[in-house]
């Protein structure tokens, strides 16, 4: 292992043609700091220029791929200190994104554990994404007052009908199986054949995507959704979640709920209810925009309404303001610092939310100084 930087928060290994990326921040889920984003964004600009470097694996070390972005230290970040902080970190988060997305040497994620928000946006953006029997997917930023970003209006609305809308919405957890069967997963592939994968990936000398899938294809298996998926209902989700608002999308599924009680129904009841108002109608407003946009449109969109809600200009929801004293955010307090899954969110219900305010968070931001998410460059690079 070749250290990259003093924390060694990111492990990189070089074998002839092939970079392995290692998230090494195991105690923390590997949740992503702005450290590890400095050193991915570093390390994919040095593989872009290296001729050598046919193939980029990216993988994480214990029992999580990676848990999302460190959003309890980005509130803290910003309560210390100013709202651009933390734009600062969604800046470096979502150009990392984008650049993936584009790069033109193949990624292999390897999603072991844990795969959920940020996570999610340096894996799903890249070609390959091999999932196991112990991968666990989500999205849970509506019960933190965010919102899914880091490109998921993009990828998210491209899955079979509206389930994009349910993942995002609710939050729930998919399996590999299910992350294969919507198609966040390319690969479905034994954790105990993993070892036999990885070597036969360091023997790659090429750059075409046909190659490494046949070498990832000859590891992998044919998987099946459990019975009781919500993925065997894309009837019942897209007949409830196709609806223009979130209050018309509760009270679909609420009525399915009173036809028949399965499983799935009463947990997207439970997760809409407890979730932030404001955050439900802005994800709603997002993945729909995002159906018809490109990634790179999808996360210049997205980076504005972060830092719309790192300001808490409508909704305080990621963070509540008393007096001149910044608290930390009622989501990221309840759920990931004190705990006590008791958010309380403001607006309170969806009734006080006004298109209006919603309308407010797709805009340009008000502030000397801030400017737009800057992927032009990155654009005409891509090009070469």
């Amino acid at each position: 292992m070749a250290s990259n930087g003093s924390d060694d928060q990111v492990l990189i290994e070089e074998n002839q043609y092939v970079r392995t990326l290692t998230l090494n921040r195991p105690r923390q889920l590997n949740a992503l700091s702005h450290r590890m984003i400095s050193l991915l964004l570093k390390a994919f600009a040095d593989f872009k220029e290296d001729p050598t470097v046919k193939l980029v694996i990216l993988k994480g070390k214990g029992r999580a791929f990676c848990a999302g972005g460190d959003v309890a230290a980005v509130a803290h970040s910003v309560t210390e200190g100013h709202w651009g902080l933390g734009a600062a970190f969604f800046r470096d988060e979502f150009t990392l994104n984008y650049i993936m997305a584009t790069y033109r040497k193949p990624q292999v994620s390897i999603l072991t554990g844990i795969v959920m928000g940020g996570g999610a946006g340096v894996s799903i953006h890249g070609k390959f994404r091999v999932v196991t029997e112990n991968s666990v997917f989500a999205m849970p930023e509506t019960a933190l007052g965010l919102f899914p970003d880091i490109g998921a209006s993009y990828f998210l609305s491209r899955l079979p009908g509206f389930f994009g809308e349910y993942v995002g919405l609710t939050g729930v957890r998919l399996d590999g199986a299910e992350m294969l069967a919507c198609g966040l997963a390319t690969h479905f592939v034994s954790s105990a054949k993993l070892p036999l994968l990885e070597e036969a990936l360091m023997k790659v000398d090429t750059t075409d995507p046909s190659v490494i899938s046949a070498i990832i294809d000859r590891f992998s298996q044919k998987v099946h959704v459990k019975a009781k998926s919500a993925y065997n209902r894309l009837d019942i989700i897209d007949r409830c979640f196709s609806k223009r608002t979130i209050e018309d999308i509760k009270s679909a599924i609420e009525l399915e709920a009173v036809k028949g009680a399965e499983e799935w129904i009463s947990a997207a009841i439970q997760s809409l209810n407890k979730a932030s108002p404001f955050s439900l109608k802005l994800y709603l407003r997002s993945i729909r925009e995002g159906r018809l946009q490109g990634i790179d449109q999808c996360l210049i969109r997205e980076f504005r309404m972060v830092c719309h809600v790192l300001k808490s200009e409508v909704s305080r929801d990621f963070f509540e303001v008393s007096g001149n004293k910044s608290l930390a955010s009622t989501g990221c307090r309840a759920i990931l610092v004190d705990k006590d899954k008791n958010p309380k969110w403001e607006p309170s219900k969806l009734e006080l939310i006004t298109d209006e305010m919603v309308d407010r968070y797709f805009t340009s931001v008000d502030d000397e100084g801030w400017v737009d998410l800057n992927l032009t460059s990155i654009q005409r690079n891509s090009k070469l």
